[in-house]
């Protein structure tokens, strides 16, 4: 079986550290579950979740430059929860006739957000800069000696 970033993957427990545990993999190869990548809270002791001998399904969540290759538990039990979830309704407003529309900002691009934004960005700081010229006595007033 060919190990690929994302794919789920069953292995052994081989030997449980501070740090994590570390999984024997078909075709002999090892990976690592992160202390971090066990379960969705804190995780103060890995050995409350985990034992050696254990089997456990794993997602890949990295594999690097030297081949070591990183698993996570978490991320399989919040894909299944996610599996389980009821599909939502795209987001917009229900007119009443049977229709539904769409909000206009969720089909803008990119480009187009950036873009809004900077205009609001600089619209706020021209006003900001009105406003604290104003209370220096702005724009080159003087008092007059």
């Amino acid at each position: 079986m060919v190990i690929e970033l994302g794919s789920v993957v069953e292995g052994k427990v081989t030997r449980i550290t501070n740090f994590g545990a570390f999984v024997e993999l078909e075709g002999g190869k090892s990976g690592l579950v992160h202390i971090s990548e066990v379960a969705d809270k804190y995780v103060d002791d890995i050995n409350e979740f985990l034992e050696e001998g254990q089997t456990v399904q794993a997602r890949v969540v990295n594999i690097d430059a030297n081949g070591k290759i990183a698993l996570s538990l978490k991320k399989m039990k919040t894909q299944a929860a996610d599996s389980e979830k009821q599909p939502r309704a795209p987001k917009g407003k229900f007119s009443g006739r049977g229709d539904f529309k769409q909000n206009r900002h969720t089909s803008a691009s990119f480009e187009d957000k950036l873009s809004k934004f900077l205009k609001d960005s600089d619209e706020r700081l021209t006003d900001l800069k009105r406003k604290t010229d104003s209370k220096r006595g702005g724009r080159g007033s003087r008092r007059s000696d």
